[in-house]
């Protein structure tokens, strides 16, 4: 699973994170989720290395519905798109015209929206620590209890209605991926085609699911 996806996975994984017991964080988190039904904004995404080196940076925009569909558009430097209609998720590369199609829980095996399948909560997998105020927004610190995750600690800044407006998810190498959202709207319907992919005519489609 590409870091991308993974990302993606997590914060799909708050949209359908059921309820949490009431602390300052955790009542947030619950705002959130209780409130926010449908969501969409531009984003931009920045990867940096140990040293704090940039190695990448990419814009675009994304839908989110629940439960569990999703529509995330990579449009610069390059386009990419990942749709997930809830069953099936397929990332399509333009450049390559070749698009991968794969199951939702073999996907998302390992991640917290594997757990939320399974009736968790967030708080089973995660500590939840409660950073304060910083700019106007709650910042939730999530760190996962399990050794084996692939991140350190995910900060999540929560602002007005509890939409996000910015994630950062730290690896375990010491470098970080930070995603920031603009341009929100929060339980606006979203047309259900959106979570729909059909591959355009010539591109190669390969099963996931069989590698």
């Amino acid at each position: 699973m590409t870091s991308s996806s993974r990302i993606i996975a997590l914060l799909l994984a708050l949209l359908v994170a059921p309820s949490f017991a009431a602390t300052t964080a955790q009542d947030e988190l619950k705002r959130f989720v209780d409130g926010v039904q449908t969501l969409q904004a531009d984003f931009t995404q920045i990867q940096v290395d140990d040293r704090g080196k940039q190695l990448s940076m990419t814009s675009g925009h994304m839908w989110l519905s629940r439960p569990g569909k999703f529509r995330w558009s990579y449009q610069k430097p390059y386009q990419q798109l990942m749709v997930c209609d809830g069953k099936k998720i397929w990332f399509y590369d333009n450049d390559l015209s070749q698009v991968t199609v794969r199951p939702v829980d073999a996907t998302l095996r390992g991640t917290p929206a594997d757990l939320l399948s399974q009736k968790a909560t967030l708080s089973d997998g995660f500590n939840i620590e409660d950073g304060g105020m910083d700019g106007g927004n709650r910042l939730i610190r999530l760190k996962p209890k399990s050794q084996d995750s692939d991140f350190k600690a995910i900060e999540l800044w929560l602002g007005a209605g509890g939409a996000p407006t910015r994630m950062k998810f730290l690896d375990q190498l010491g470098g970080n991926t930070d995603v920031s959202f603009s341009q929100i709207v929060t339980n606006k319907k979203i047309d259900d085609a959106q979570f729909r992919f059909t591959p355009p005519k010539g591109v190669e489609v390969i099963d996931g699911a069989a590698q």
